[in-house]
């Protein structure tokens, strides 16, 4: 099944009316604002600091590190586009692995005594940039996100390593496991948390305001959401799963005298979807279907989707996490959903898909729409959190009028770019200078920035960033994408 383009929507009111058809629960306003009039443009005071304007650049894996997990030039090409892009939050910039075992690629950033200096100075470096281009970093707030892969770590050429809590009736199947792979011992998780909070006691020392304890996307945190089948301390119980969590915090707290922490937190989940087979033929993909899970019901392991049907959400279990969030006193909620590794359209929509995913089973906007919702589920029932939103780029030429409406509303305080700042840097500084966007820099979605580390190469925009361009990766995505 096709559907409309976005980039052949001619106004608001055709986008509009699209989203009306489908009977979505967002909206659009008609005009971008500028600075200072702008929702986008106002300031929030948050953790000491006034944040200076509401867009967040979300962390990311560019597969472009140097093996002994030191920042490489690539990295910091996009990290200096980070400081340049006028967003006042950099949650994250990418995503750290706490032990070079836990990395999601072999070229990830990795946190530890070895890799400090280096991330010293990438985080200077991005505080120098933005003070040049801004005059201050005083209304900048820049965060290191923690994360160990578990389940999709991948930390060499030779394939995936998965470090797992428990047999999930899917994925181990799905990703060839078998049937007696070991699952991580309790003193292994114990030693992994010590590994965190060694990571948060860096962080402070590299300038950090915050860590970003990961618990989102199908990696080892948000797999400890979904571990009721685990027995022992670290699994079955809310407050059994939980306690990785809250052992991480306690250490980092102890170890660390001004570092805040946040959360990036998937708030729901689905069963895992595939390429329908019927409709899949040599390498063409077929769209996506839920494996069958019917004799699996009540489907217990996926955080924050429905019991009884695992392919829509219930956030009865996300507002108990939330609220444990601020018995911990932590304010800083960044809301994502799902893996990109078996739920990509309910987590980063997409009209074209990355060369091992699915076409879409909905129009990409069914999936903006519903993140876009939770997150305002979310906003409603903790209004005291900073709550950030994702799930924007797809909306392309109308990005900035939804987030308008969104932050104008009050269904999230601030929005969250991933891959469109990879292809636009400065999108957050357009919107807010000149209420207008580049349409030659805006992002498509054909993801190719995904379909590149799958195939184990850097990630970046291929189409549209002129260095990318160049490189001779763009050559194989490009064949890639061809075979496809």
């Amino acid at each position: 099944m096709s559907y409309p383009r976005i980039a052949r929507m001619r106004s608001v009111e055709e986008f509009r009316g699209r989203c009306n058809a489908l009977g979505l629960p967002i909206d659009a306003e008609q005009t971008v604002e500028t600075a200072p009039g702008s929702p986008l443009a106002q300031t929030i005071a948050l953790q000491g600091k006034t944040l200076g304007n509401r867009f967040v650049i979300h962390p990311m894996e560019g597969w472009d590190g140097e093996e002994d997990g030191k920042p490489s030039e690539l990295v910091r090409k996009r990290w200096r586009n980070f400081a340049l892009s006028g967003a006042k939050c950099i949650w994250g910039g990418e995503a750290m692995a706490v032990t070079p075992e836990s990395r999601a690629n072999p070229r990830q950033l990795v946190i530890q005594p070895s890799t400090e200096d280096a991330l010293h100075l990438l985080h200077s470096e991005l505080l120098e940039e933005h003070r040049k281009e801004f005059g201050t970093t005083g209304d900048l707030l820049t965060g290191f996100q923690l994360t160990h892969s578990g389940r999709f770590s991948r930390p060499d050429a030779a394939g995936m390593k998965p470090c797992i809590l428990y047999r999930h009736p899917f994925l181990d199947r799905k990703f060839g496991l078998p049937e007696d792979y070991p699952v991580l011992s309790d003193d292994e998780i114990r030693r992994i948390i010590d590994c965190f909070v060694t990571a948060g006691s860096i962080a402070e020392r590299c300038g950090a305001d915050f860590v970003d304890v990961k618990h989102c996307h199908g990696y080892l945190g948000h797999e400890f959401l979904g571990a009721v089948t685990r027995p022992g301390p670290f699994g079955g119980s809310f407050e059994n799963r939980t306690r990785f969590l809250r052992e991480i915090v306690a250490g980092i707290r102890a170890a660390t005298t001004r570092l805040e922490i946040g959360v990036r937190l998937s708030a729901f989940d689905f069963a895992p979807f595939l390429a329908d087979p019927e409709q899949s033929e040599g390498s063409r993909l077929g769209p996506g279907i839920p494996e069958d899970f019917s004799t699996s019901l009540p489907y217990r392991h996926a955080f924050g989707g429905r019991p009884d049907n695992p392919v829509e959400y219930d956030l009865a279990d996300t507002f108990r996490f939330v609220e444990l969030l601020q018995q911990l006193d932590i304010s800083l909620l960044n809301v994502t959903a799902g893996s990109p590794y078996y739920t990509p359209h309910i987590q980063r929509p997409a009209l074209f898909p990355p060369s091992d995913g699915y076409q879409p089973p909905e129009d990409p906007l069914v999936g903006c729409a519903r993140q876009i919702q939770a997150t305002a589920e979310l906003k409603a029932r903790f209004p005291d959190m900073f709550v950030v939103g994702t799930g924007y780029s797809y909306l392309q030429e109308f990005l900035p009028h939804v987030a308008q409406w969104v932050v104008r509303s009050g269904r999230a305080d601030a929005v969250g770019l991933g891959r469109m700042v990879l292809a636009y840097p400065t999108l957050p500084r357009d919107a807010l200078e000149n209420g207008l966007l580049n349409s030659k820099r805006i992002c498509r979605t054909f993801s190719d920035c995904t379909t590149g580390p799958r195939n184990g190469l850097v990630s970046g925009c291929y189409p549209l960033d002129p260095e990318y361009k160049k490189l001779p990766e763009a050559a194989i995505v490009r064949k890639i994408k061809a075979s496809l």
